[in-house]
């Protein structure tokens, strides 16, 4: 027997997953992750018997929910869903997808809609943190149509806002989970910073490579890969997370001085093979790191003069572009952000219902 539950699938910046009411799932969270896996055909390689893209990139769910916070317009939830292992993972949070959460909440009569634009404060359950979306609604009605390209995603579209709001410490509750701003692993110097989400960054050059090197070249490194595991591993239980080799938390990217006009070159891995583009939550890590001295990735940026609050990083399908909003009681010894924000682009790629085997999501008939 098939069960049927409601979802839109979208893409939301560089990354694309079905987005679902909460209260067309299971409330009970290990029910409720059954069924994602099922819906997304995991765990297999290609995900052939469900709707999953066979790519950590578009093995991604959003569950949304109205909220009864005050302030608050909108919740959800993201979910990790592995492709080869009977796995969901809540505990990171995924800026790209976010971007398609606002539309989504829209469309679906969860926010009402302004002329010309709808500002909506949304909260990531999964960080217990607050992102101001704007969205353009021109007349009402969410519009898809622009000329804002992001690297990565073909064509263009309308231009999403996310305002990151106080953003440090989503995971661990400290901007620094060590306690350092370099922390020194089998002889290598690490920074690892928590801001939307926790992330380990390492000089390319401390490990023997440039840092410039193409996604292929790196997903075949399998020495590197090896040796980024284990500081990631290490650093993960100096962060009090624990044992992670199951968690995706906390991320690991490579850093270098830029080839072209950004501010710092980065490869972000997921953490076990390279990102094609960038995470939304690593940029806003990468941008905050670059932003403090005495960090790996301070040594290695190159500070935009004429607005040194904006940060671009040079990643493998070209750049994106962090503002960062010092508060004004930051100081050099106690940074504080009081904002970041970037934009991004979504739209629904299709809507209707997936059929999830009911055996296979472990539901009563």
């Amino acid at each position: 027997m098939l069960k049927t539950i409601r979802c839109t699938l979208m893409r939301g910046g560089t990354s694309k997953g079905p987005y679902f009411q909460a209260h067309d799932l299971p409330a009970e969270p290990a029910e409720r992750d059954r069924v994602l896996l099922a819906a997304m055909g995991s765990p297999h390689i290609r995900q052939v018997d469900g709707i999953g893209g066979g790519d950590t990139l578009s093995s991604k769910a959003v569950v949304v929910s109205p909220s009864s916070r005050e302030g608050i317009d909108i919740e959800y939830l993201f979910a990790q869903v592995s492709v080869d292992q009977s796995t969901v993972d809540t505990m990171p949070n995924c800026g790209n997808m976010l971007a398609g959460v606002g539309p989504y909440a829209i469309e679906n009569g969860l926010v009402k809609a302004g002329d010309p634009v709808t500002t909506l404060r949304i909260l990531n359950r999964n960080t217990g943190k607050v992102v101001e979306a704007i969205v353009q609604t021109p007349g009402g009605k969410v519009s898809y149509e622009g000329d804002t390209r992001i690297d990565g995603v073909p064509g263009s579209g309308a231009p999403i806002v996310l305002n990151f709001l106080d953003a440090a410490g989503a995971k661990t509750g400290r901007l620094f989970p060590t306690g350092n701003r370099i922390d020194v692993v089998d002889g290598i110097a690490v920074t690892c910073i928590d801001f939307a989400s926790p992330l380990v960054f390492v000089a390319a050059e401390s490990l023997g490579r440039t840092g410039h090197e193409s996604k292929q070249v790196l997903d075949a490194d399998t020495d590197l890969k090896a040796r980024l595991e284990r500081i990631r591993l290490e650093i993960g239980r100096r962060a009090g997370l624990g044992d992670v080799s199951a968690s995706v938390l906390p991320k690991i990217a490579l850093v270098a001085t830029p080839e072209r006009d950004g501010s710092i070159t980065s490869r972000y891995f997921t953490p076990w093979t390279c990102h094609s583009a960038f995470a939304v939550t690593g940029a806003l890590c990468l941008a905050a790191a670059c932003s403090i001295e005495g960090t790996v990735p301070a040594a290695y940026a190159r500070r935009n003069a004429a607005d040194p609050n904006l940060i671009t990083i040079e990643h493998p399908a070209g750049g994106l572009s962090i503002r960062m909003g010092p508060a004004a009681d930051s100081t050099p010894e106690n940074p504080v952000f009081a904002v970041a924000g970037l934009v991004r682009t979504a739209r629904p790629l299709f809507i209707g219902v997936v059929h999830v085997p009911m055996t296979a999501a472990g539901l009563a008939a």
